[in-house]
């Protein structure tokens, strides 16, 4: 449920938690039971999730990752024996 932020002519701001089902609904102060007007408030976005940390670890230069020595013994391609001829992979003669 949403939280909105109403305003009284007489008894000022306030907050309500409603559902999005009731907001077609009038909603009433609930000190004096006059009926009020929703005010627009941004919504609360945080950027700085987790990814962007200000620790030791964001400020050190990028892991450095080694591939392996051993090559692949085989392409990866496939060939055309397959009821698909109309494939990019399935048919490199008919190109």
């Amino acid at each position: 449920m949403p939280l909105y932020d109403y305003r009284c002519d007489s008894c000022g701001d306030f907050e309500v938690w409603r559902k999005l089902a009731d907001l077609n609904i009038p909603m009433v102060c609930p000190t004096c039971h006059a009926t009020v007007r929703r005010l627009f408030s941004p919504p609360n976005v945080n950027l700085n999730s987790g990814s962007f940390s200000t620790g030791d670890r964001a400020s050190k230069e990028p892991r450095v990752v080694k591939r392996g020595t051993k090559e692949p013994s085989s392409s990866r391609a496939q060939s055309s024996t397959g009821s698909r001829p109309w494939m990019i992979g399935h048919a490199p003669d008919r190109l």
